[in-house]
């Protein structure tokens, strides 16, 4: 899936259940205008999701499965549980969380990529990081690339956002590690994704800018109240 999504855009097609798009049919749709508007993958969330959009268009896609545990922080691809549903949802690539929190029912991130490999060594494992220090482990662990999802959402980043300073995050990433990098996390506009592959990325992913309008709007309102 690396090569299929090199020097091009990743969309993200996300909904919670909480939100008003949350719906697979209409996860399917924003994937299919992704595709039209020229995506070259998807990242989506649940395996019912992820089988709505492969019905609808060609394009590979990074699965994730979200759900919350009361004994972790990690709610990204968070126990072979989830790995299972994704394993069967047909997604080419699998993204997990792969920061230092510990995860639920003590499970740790090496036991999960040696499941991946056992029960189908062909889907690409993708580790969404937040530090240099979990790039490097995520290098360590046999991941087939890093994502800066993270960064700016764990506890030990919350001060930082990904675009800050031109980048210098992924830039450090991209200096430090062998693995292809993926940049993602507030690539809300076309020169910040542009310059994301100017760096060395190869390929971003956005979602936030392009699938969410309660929250485009929001910022089209916000501005106008300032």
């Amino acid at each position: 899936m690396i090569e299929q999504i090199k020097g091009g855009l990743v969309v993200s097609c996300q909904a919670l259940d909480y939100e008003p798009l949350h719906s697979s049919f209409i996860m399917s749709k924003l994937a299919l205008a992704a595709m039209e508007g020229g995506a070259v993958g998807i990242r989506a969330n649940s395996k019912e999701d992820i089988i709505a959009i492969k019905q609808e268009v060609s394009l590979p896609v990074i699965g994730i499965v979200k759900r919350d545990y009361q004994d972790s922080e990690v709610f990204i691809t968070a126990t072979k549980k989830e790995i299972g549903e994704l394993l069967e949802s047909g997604c080419e690539m699998i993204a997990m969380d792969c920061t230092k929190r510990s995860r639920p029912n003590g499970e740790t991130l090496a036991e999960l990529v040696a499941y991946c490999r056992e029960h189908n060594p062909s889907v690409q494992l993708m580790a969404d990081i937040s530090t240099l220090d979990e790039a490097i482990l995520a290098q360590e662990l046999g991941f087939d690339c890093v994502s800066t999802t993270l960064h700016g959402y764990t506890p030990y980043t919350s001060t930082t956002k990904l675009y800050d300073n031109d980048f210098e995050f992924l830039k450090s990433v991209l200096r430090e590690v062998d693995l292809p990098v993926i940049a993602e996390g507030n690539v809300m506009t076309p020169e910040m994704y542009n310059r994301c592959l100017e760096l060395g990325a190869v390929s971003a992913v956005v979602g936030g800018a392009i699938t969410r309008p309660k929250e485009i709007t929001a910022r089209f309102v916000q501005a106008a109240q300032k």
